[in-house]
């Protein structure tokens, strides 16, 4: 249960309670279209109090995300900071999933409406993709064409495609999908971005049909301050099952490896720790449990 009936939410303005805020309209043109724009942020009980994971990016790019699909966000990236911490302190929350949602009034044409919405949640959520590896398998469903969609959005519509693929990955028997893109390569999972490790050398895929996450960048940027080799170009499936571990990023999933892919297990699959995913690993929690905040805010 995302909510209970203490829980307050912000809704176009107001602080509400979650179930007196009343009902989004059946005719929102977000509800009828899926053209919304969102976001997945985390807050963490530090060293420094409690903090949310670079704010500044995921707020900066839910403002891009709305610009990109015609949404005018009418709040600034400090305004949405502000919203954020008070959402955390009104909840009683540390360890937190934040859920900021930009979405439109009525309208039944395909012209965008001029009338936004905004609303942001804050709940309890454990890592999305458990602990454990997991055992994936190859959607038959691809990542949208780039030239077909702004693939750098967090839209709400392109979702159904995320969707999609895990529920098929999940009624085959597998813990989540590997989805391809238009030309075959290797693109990324749903709702996370893919890694893998060779020879201890780190692959992923480049930009162009995967959404670049912020705990995407965080890796890269915590393997770059080790001198791990970085490699972001173009691989295929056979690729990926000869690796010698592997593993999923994102801000719900956090960090989670890949066991195998098709039923062929990765050489190091069952215990990624043997490789320098341990190293990444360690490095990436510690910097949640000890990170600063970017600028001065209202800490709890």
């Amino acid at each position: 249960m995302f909510y209970d009936y203490k829980t307050v939410v912000f809704l176009d303005g107001e602080f509400v309670n979650a179930k007196q805020f009343g009902k989004v309209s059946l005719y929102s043109q977000t509800f009828l279209y899926g053209n919304g724009a969102f976001e997945g942020i985390r807050a963490y009980k530090t060293s420094h109090g409690v903090q949310i994971f670079k704010a500044k990016q995921h707020f900066e790019r839910l403002k891009a995300s709305a610009t990109q699909i015609y949404i005018d966000l009418p709040y600034s990236v400090e305004k949405l900071e502000e919203i954020a911490y008070t959402l955390l302190e009104k909840n009683h929350l540390q360890n937190a999933y934040l859920r900021p949602v930009a979405f439109l009034g009525e309208g039944i044409s395909l012209d965008s409406v001029n009338k936004t919405h905004f609303f942001m949640g804050a709940f309890k959520w454990a890592k999305y993709l458990g602990e454990k590896p997991l055992k994936t398998m190859v959607s038959s469903f691809q990542r949208p064409h780039p030239k077909a969609f702004p693939v750098e959005t967090k839209c709400c519509g392109m979702y159904v495609n995320s969707v999609i693929a895990s529920t098929e990955a999940r009624r085959k028997g597998f813990q989540e999908a590997i989805m391809l893109d238009y030309q075959g390569f290797v693109s990324q999972a749903p709702g996370a971005n893919l890694f893998y490790i060779k020879d201890n050398e780190l692959f992923t895929p480049p930009s162009g049909s995967i959404f670049q996450g912020v705990t995407r960048q965080t890796i890269l940027e915590l393997a770059k301050q080790r001198n791990i080799p970085i490699h972001e170009k173009l691989f295929k499936i056979e690729d990926l099952q000869s690796a010698d571990s592997a593993f999923l990023t994102g801000t719900a999933a956090e960090m989670v490896a890949i066991e195998s892919v098709n039923e062929v297990d990765l050489k190091f699959g069952k215990n990624p720790q043997q490789t320098i995913y341990k190293e990444l690993s360690e490095s990436y929690m510690d910097l949640l449990r000890t990170f600063k905040p970017e600028q001065p805010l209202t800490i709890i």
